[in-house]
């Protein structure tokens, strides 16, 4: 970067890039005052549902049902609902999410089978000669609660078939639009955690009836509300990183005006001392004719 030209020329292209940033950190902020609205939404009726399912668990009648015991089931393999994005640009988002996931699935005894969402989760176990089952990507926010329910039932039947022992899903957990942590929870079976005056409580028809029509409402609800603060997350990042990256541009402007600058006066204070250089010579010249 030796002419002035080439300076200017780079601070024109950091400009147009400055504004693309801009405009991307535009779009994550308005999606994120989106995806926050809809999380609020579906974590109450989500923390109900799961209340709900455990309670339902510590009733002697829930004990023998596949939902709750998997000792019927002889395959040993894990299966894993990994949540990432299909796009970068979003920070440590992504890494974050696969390296936690990753070192779960790498603990002595588990077989993993994968049902990846986004285009990085898939990149990344591909590399990595994973079993991959299913992969789901370019996924609209229209379309994340039917997708969600989708899964939902295709999981229950996997589950219920006996192909797998274990369902683990790994996400992240929105908390600040600084702070997004990432978790791997077991689905299923689930577990009892209720209090003991729920112990006795009567279900219509009966308990196996209500946790057949039950489990499978309570997955949707986990797995859309898993996709919710997942994406929330992502758009979270993706604001920061922006952010950041426009700053960065910003302070990459100011070095090269400030070089471009003293470039130019070098070069003016240079073209003076030429002109005052030649002026004194033409007058040495008259004065020695």
């Amino acid at each position: 970067m030796n002419s002035l030209r080439d300076i200017k020329q780079r601070i024109g292209n950091i400009d147009s890039t400055k504004q693309i940033i801009r405009a991307m950190d535009m779009i994550a902020s308005t999606k994120l005052q989106k995806v926050r609205v809809q999380l609020e939404g579906v974590r109450p009726i989500y923390g109900n549902l799961k209340r709900i399912a455990e309670e339902l668990g510590c009733h002697k009648d829930a004990h023998s049902h596949i939902f709750y015991n998997n000792s019927s089931i002889e395959s040993n393999d894990t299966l894993y609902i990994v949540i990432t994005s299909d796009r970068g640009l979003s920070g440590s988002y992504n890494a974050n999410i696969l390296s936690k996931s990753y070192a779960h699935m790498n603990q002595e005894g588990v077989n993993e089978k994968i049902l990846v969402v986004g285009s990085k989760g898939y990149e990344f176990f591909k590399k990595r000669n994973k079993h991959i089952l299913r992969t789901v990507t370019d996924l609209t926010d229209a379309q994340v609660y039917y997708v969600a329910e989708s899964i939902a039932n295709w999981l229950t039947d996997y589950y219920l078939s006996g192909k797998v022992k274990e369902v683990y899903i790994a996400y992240t957990h929105f908390e600040t639009v600084l702070s997004y942590v990432p978790y791997v929870e077991k689905l299923l079976p689930l577990s009892c955690s209720g209090l003991k005056e729920y112990f006795d409580r009567k279900y219509e028809p009966d308990v196996k009836t209500f946790i057949d029509h039950l489990v499978p409402i309570y997955l949707h609800m986990n797995l859309f509300r898993a996709f919710s603060e997942s994406h929330t997350s992502e758009q979270a990042a993706r604001m920061v990183n922006m952010s950041s990256a426009g700053k960065n541009a910003e302070e990459i402007i100011e070095d090269l005006t400030r070089m471009f600058n003293r470039k130019r006066q070098a070069v003016i204070t240079q073209e003076l001392s030429e002109i005052v250089g030649s002026v004194s010579i033409l007058n040495k010249g008259e004065l020695d004719g």
